[in-house]
C-alpha cells in the first residue's frame, strides 16, 4: 500500500508520529509536506495528497491540521477524492465501510495521539462493504 500524507503546521507533529507507525508496518509513505511547526497554508499539501489519490498514485491518503475540517474540506474538492474527517475508530470504519474513503483527515488539537493512531489503522484495515453503499459512490462522482 502506498499512502500519501500531507499536514499543515498544526498537524505536523502526529503527522511524524503516523509517518513512524506506517513506516514500522512496511508501509510506502510519502510525505508531501510540511516540514515544520512554522505556522504555512494548509492547502497546497493537502490538494497534493488528494489530486494523487485521485489520480492513483498512491492508494490512500492522510491529512492533518488543527481540527481537520479545512483539510477535509479542501481534499473534498478534487473530483474522485471521498474523504473522511474521523475523530474516533467507528468513524474512521464507517467512513470505509460505507463511503469508500480513500482520504482520512484528522485534528492534532481535537485528537489525543493514541486515538488518531488507532483511527488511522482502521482506516487503512477496513474494506469497503459495497452492495448498498455502491449507488452512492456513483451518485457522488457523478
Amino acid at each position: 500500500m502506498k499512502i500519501a500524507i500531507g499536514s499543515d503546521h498544526a498537524g505536523f507533529s502526529y503527522k511524524r508520529e503516523i509517518i513512524a507507525q506506517l513506516r514500522a508496518k512496511d508501509i510506502t509513505v510519502i510525505d508531501v509536506g510540511t516540514d515544520s511547526e512554522v505556522p504555512v497554508s494548509y492547502v497546497p499539501f493537502i490538494r497534493e495528497v488528494a489530486e494523487g489519490v485521485a489520480a492513483g498514485t498512491f492508494d490512500r491518503g492522510i491529512v492533518l491540521g488543527g481540527s481537520g475540517n479545512g483539510e477535509a474540506m479542501a481534499a473534498n474538492r478534487i473530483k474522485g477524492v471521498r474523504c473522511a474527517l474521523c475523530w474516533n475508530v467507528e468513524t474512521a470504519k464507517l467512513g470505509r465501510q460505507h463511503n469508500d474513503a480513500n482520504v482520512l483527515s484528522l485534528g492534532e488539537r481535537v485528537l489525543d495521539l493514541r486515538t488518531a493512531l488507532a483511527i488511522v489503522d482502521a482506516f487503512l484495515t477496513t474494506p469497503f462493504e459495497g452492495g448498498r453503499h455502491l449507488e452512492r459512490i456513483h451518485e457522488l462522482d457523478a
